[in-house]
């Protein structure tokens, strides 16, 4: 076969994770062996007759846990058994019947272009089968991926995927259920793996004969856990690490003009920006303070950059002065009721659990004053600023 001929030479297989899908797994696998036997097909504890099914492909290479552990176990499984096998690339396909095999070619004349590349099946999202919670969930992953990678990718949920399994031999990967799918994007990202789409079409059964395994509130939660933690690492290490890989003055003035300038951008977008930036930094949500801060300016279109620049004005050393400043004003809101506190001594964590009305009351109006005013002086600053240029250059 000319397509299992291709497989061969680009050393390449393709990898089924199932979990009870037991109406659908059959007439894939067929339509699979029409393009390839290099079919790895990892049975994640089904209860239903999947088993079964899986003794009538007796070419297949068949892995089979005991008891369910989840989709990201299943395929971190099957990445193990493909450079056993020695493939170099697995192209994963779930065994709902939403991905179509017909659409193999489109990865395989991507990888021929891209050979180090990451490639993902990008589907319409927009097609009206497509169901609400997953078009949302899509985006909201699509944005967190950008914040963690500063890529955009058009659908960073698709299961059918083109892995370069040979470079995460040494990778030890932490995720186990649907997140992984997340972490080995951003974390190949971070490896400096290129990661593109091909389009491919989607298939949504009817809700009366849909099977999903997402369970919404611990799936969500668990991924919303692992985007923060991406987060935090992205902002501690990979943003540092990627500027002084490629610092010189060059860049830095490429970065300043791109992201901060921003030539085109309106003074007052600017200026928001900045009184958004301190308002979110000041705010008594402390631990979320840049990442909400983000994902609103993201919704608003605001000057990413700029606020994530200005929210830090709660760095660690002026922590206790904000805090301390946030008791002040909040003084003036309870009146007799306040609470004096010593800046040098007083301030303990107790003593905000116990006067908590005090410091939030007073950090949200600290927040407003200070936002306003810190938009206000910038907006102006620019003004003056472009009003010099202009009179330098007459």
């Amino acid at each position: 076969m000319e397509f299992n001929r291709l497989f061969e030479q680009h050393s390449m297989g393709i990898l089924v994770p199932t979990y009870n899908n037991a109406a659908t797994l059959a007439g894939l696998l067929h339509e699979l062996l029409s393009y390839t036997d290099r079919i790895i097909v990892v049975n994640d504890g089904s209860t239903d007759d999947t088993s079964k099914i899986l003794t009538g492909f007796p070419k297949l290479h068949i892995v089979s846990i005991k008891k369910n552990r989840g989709k990201g176990m299943a395929l971190r499984r099957g990445f193990e058994e493909a450079r056993l096998l020695g493939y170099d690339q697995l192209i994963s396909i779930d065994s709902d019947g939403q991905h179509f095999p017909d659409d193999l070619p489109s990865f395989l004349d991507c990888h021929k272009e891209n050979p180090a590349a990451l490639i993902i099946g990008a589907r319409n999202m927009d097609q009206t089968s497509v169901p609400g919670k997953s078009s949302f969930g899509n985006r909201f992953s699509n944005f967190w991926f950008w914040v963690q990678t500063g890529l955009q990718l058009a659908d960073t949920q698709s299961g059918y995927r083109l892995y370069p399994v040979r470079r995460y031999a040494k990778t030890h990967f932490f995720s186990a259920k649907f997140e992984f799918e997340i972490e080995v994007l951003v974390r190949s990202a971070w490896s400096g793996i290129p990661i593109l789409s091909v389009p491919v079409k989607v298939y949504y059964a009817p809700v009366e004969k849909r099977v999903s395994h997402f369970r919404p509130f611990k799936d969500f939660s668990r991924i919303s856990v692992l985007n923060t933690f991406l987060v935090i690492i992205a902002v501690v290490y990979i943003w540092p690490r990627d500027f002084f890989r490629g610092f010189n003055t060059a860049n830095l003035k490429q970065f300043v003009k791109k992201y901060l300038v921003k030539p085109g951008e309106p003074d007052y977008i600017k200026a928001i920006s900045v009184g958004f930036g301190v308002f979110m930094g000041i705010l008594p949500i402390w631990g979320f303070q840049m990442l909400t801060g983000l994902a609103l300016a993201f919704l608003f279109r605001l000057n990413k950059a700029l606020v994530v620049l200005a929210s830090n004005i709660s760095f660690p050393p002026l922590i206790p002065l904000v805090i301390y400043a946030s008791y002040l004003v909040g003084g003036l809101w309870l009146g007799k009721k306040a609470v004096s506190i010593q800046f040098s001594s007083d301030l303990t964590y107790d003593l905000v659990k116990q006067h908590l009305l005090q410091y939030v009351s007073g950090a949200v109006t600290l927040a407003l004053v200070a936002g306003t005013s810190a938009g206000l002086i910038f907006y102006f600053l620019l003004k003056l600023f472009r009003k010099e240029s202009a009179s330098s250059e007459q």
